[in-house]
């Protein structure tokens, strides 16, 4: 079975001889503009309202829901802060990067390997961030952010297309087997690791959500 966007990726691929640039789908270059605006749209209202609690301690968020959907209460803890300064200070500045990958995709441009390597690192780091992240809200804060919610899914979309991409195009050397799979069946991938972190936010407050 191939979905729409997988044929277009297929169909749009150049393989790469040599050092030749290497192109990537319409359909690429509008996941990567999407999933990077919905990226950046949740790291801006989460900074707008970071700023609001800064001003007004008694501030409440408007995706304060209960207890558990607590924008809040993830917003002033210490994992909020990882590096010295708000976590999404850092969608602010990768997410843009992304959506210009997209638009530049969109244009017809071509890119060296290198190129297509530095993407997969930098959608590397951040699904292994946002990974650590979903550990600490679950088992340490104890609460969910919607609109950090957004952006892991909008990042689990963008690392698992942007290895299909690679995998396919001989970025990254697979065998024929696994460059058929992510020909005809990316989507099960980023399906699949986001219905595990659906399994868990359900396990871990079931109570709560059967109260």
């Amino acid at each position: 079975m191939t979905t729409t966007l997988d044929s277009a990726s297929s169909t749009g691929e150049t393989k790469r001889l040599g050092g030749a640039p290497i192109a990537g789908s319409r359909a690429f270059g509008v996941l990567l503009a999407l999933t990077g605006a919905a990226g950046l749209l949740a790291a801006w209202v989460i900074t707008l309202d970071e700023f609001k609690l800064l001003q007004n301690p008694h501030f409440t968020p408007s995706c304060s829901l209960n207890p558990v959907v607590s924008c809040g209460s993830v917003m002033q803890s210490d994992q909020a802060h990882v590096f010295g300064f708000s976590n999404p200070m850092l969608g602010l500045a990768t997410y843009p990067v992304v959506i210009g990958i997209g638009l530049a995709i969109l244009a017809g441009a071509k890119h060296q390997r290198w190129y297509w390597l530095g993407l997969q690192a930098g959608t590397l780091f951040g699904v292994g961030f946002i990974t650590w992240l979903q550990f600490e809200s679950l088992y340490r804060i104890h609460a969910l952010c919607l609109w950090c919610c957004l952006a892991w899914v909008a990042t689990v979309i963008m690392f698992w297309y942007t290895v299909s991409h690679n995998v396919r195009h001989g970025v990254i050397p697979a065998p024929r087997w696994m460059r058929s799979f992510f020909t005809d069946f990316t989507w099960i991938l980023p399906t699949l690791h986001l219905a595990i972190i659906g399994l868990l936010i359900l396990t871990n407050w079931w109570s709560f959500w059967t109260s």
